[in-house]
């Protein structure tokens, strides 16, 4: 398996990036300990914020897909609208074209909002176009009152060769599962952790009130009063690339798969999910960043951490993972050997020692050198 895997240490102020059902920030247990958490889909979520917005990879609308139940009404009906065809129409032929996907023994829209579908469709933007394209030319058949099973066999047939990704970087990278036709899925090249803590936590709470501008002067009570949970935390965050699977999602395009993996490690790096930031403002950059590329298996390093980081008074927590974290990975490295061949270069801003890996000044060096080794991989 041709990989590049990025190990990322970063601490964060107080803060409640990644919430629960209740509002408590999530955690884990791990090595008997518990351990800040942030879930993996979230920090997938800010990924595809930064790819959408284009502070990385600055990508054109048709290398990316949209996650949604409303892609009916927002997507198809706009695009059919302007191609002339009415409302009413566009919305019941996408309806129908989209309920050929259907299980037998269930609906594909929900029952109580049925322009859109149950589930979340992760769709490419060059796929909606084909389906437009689609709904276009059948408009005829699809306005029909019933579709033969003849017919619904074509159109899915037709379907099929639509719904192969689009080559969309973010649903290559990260993924589609379509519950009613699982063969029209597609499978994710990245792989991402849930980050833990390196060390053990203890959630805390704050206490606020909030002061009514208008009270009158004889009342000094609070308009409002709650709290909410927070913990700070030095976090070990990993996630892979599988290039190869990759490269298959983008139908074989090696610029592209550059493109987007190169922006994968950047937007992971540098992006967290974004849960009450307007209260605590935790936008800390990483502190170590290590890129590992190569012909082999992955390694998750959280092993590293079993045992709880304890703070020391002449070093902080980041340095002592970071040098944890570089323990582990050679310690591994003798046993298990390296990639073959393999390029591993890192970003140090923590007094720690980083042994072998080569370290670089900046971001920017970092992400060229990796580029290079990238470019060997894919050919």
């Amino acid at each position: 398996m041709k990989l590049v895997e990025v190990h990322v240490i970063q601490t964060v102020a107080p803060s409640n990036l990644n919430r629960d059902d209740t509002g408590s920030p999530k955690d884990a247990l791990f090595g008997g300990y518990r351990r800040a958490r942030i879930s993996s889909q979230a920090q997938k979520r800010a990924v595809r914020v930064a790819f959408r917005d284009g502070l990385v990879g600055q990508f054109s609308p048709t290398d990316l897909a949209v996650r949604t139940q409303r892609l009916i009404r927002e997507s198809l009906v706009p695009i059919l609208k302007s191609r002339g065809i009415t409302e009413d129409d566009a919305l019941i032929a996408s309806k129908k074209l989209l309920e050929v996907l259907k299980k037998k023994d269930g609906s594909f829209f929900k029952k109580d909002e049925p322009e859109q579908t149950s589930y979340l469709l992760f769709v490419g933007n060059v796929e909606v176009e084909k389906l437009a394209d689609l709904v276009q030319r059948e408009l005829a058949v699809l306005l029909r009152d019933a579709l033969s099973d003849k017919t619904k066999k074509q159109l899915f047939n037709d379907l099929e060769g639509i719904l192969n990704g689009g080559k969309a970087v973010d649903l290559a990278l990260f993924g589609r599962m379509l519950a009613d036709r699982p063969e029209l899925g597609v499978d994710a090249a990245a792989q991402v952790a849930h980050a833990i803590s390196t060390h053990k936590v203890d959630r805390e709470f704050d206490f606020y009130t909030a002061v009514d501008d208008l009270n009158p002067k004889e009342e000094t009570g609070a308009g409002m009063m709650g709290d909410v949970e927070f913990y700070s935390a030095t976090l070990y965050r990993y996630a892979v690339v599988n290039l190869e699977k990759l490269l298959e999602n983008l139908q074989g395009d090696k610029d592209l798969a550059l493109k987007g993996t190169l922006a994968f490690l950047e937007a992971f790096a540098l992006t967290l999910p974004t849960g009450k930031q307007n209260s605590f403002a935790a936008h800390n950059p990483p502190l170590f960043l290590a890129f590992r590329a190569g012909k082999g298996l992955p390694r998750n390093l959280a092993t590293a951490f079993e045992r709880p980081i304890r703070p020391q008074e002449d070093k902080p927590l980041s340095a002592l993972s970071v040098e944890a974290l570089v323990k582990e990975w050679e310690k591994f490295d003798r046993v298990f050997g390296p990639l073959k061949p393999e390029w591993k270069g890192a970003l140090n801003l923590t007094e720690g020692n980083t042994g072998s890996l080569k370290v670089v000044e900046s971001l920017a060096d970092l992400k060229a050198d990796v580029e290079k080794a990238l470019q060997d991989l894919l050919g």
